[in-house]
């Protein structure tokens, strides 16, 4: 028997899927992990990036910002603190 639909099959809504996986980590090294977190509820996944964070390759644009900021500062184009608060009338 073969089933026939009056309308094709319409997709109401996407699903991402991601996949969780388990890592063993020594008991010392979980203690030393839990004493990093900024705040107790802080999953050790955001953990872990801010970690890892410091080791990633800079992006392009970035990379083009700190070389505009450091032309900048060549160029003098720069005020200090008390240049800033005194022209805002601080």
């Amino acid at each position: 028997m073969r089933l026939r639909f009056r309308k094709p099959y319409i997709p109401i809504a996407s699903y991402i899927v991601t996949m969780a996986t388990t890592i063993q980590i020594s008991g010392d090294l979980l203690a030393h992990l839990q004493k990093m977190k900024m705040f107790p509820k802080e999953s050790y996944e955001n953990l872990i990036w801010d970690l890892i964070e410091d080791r990633m390759e800079l992006s392009e644009e970035t990379k083009r910002n700190i070389a505009e900021s450091e032309a900048d500062i060549k160029a003098g184009r720069v005020y200090t603190h008390e240049e800033v608060k005194k022209r805002l009338g601080f």
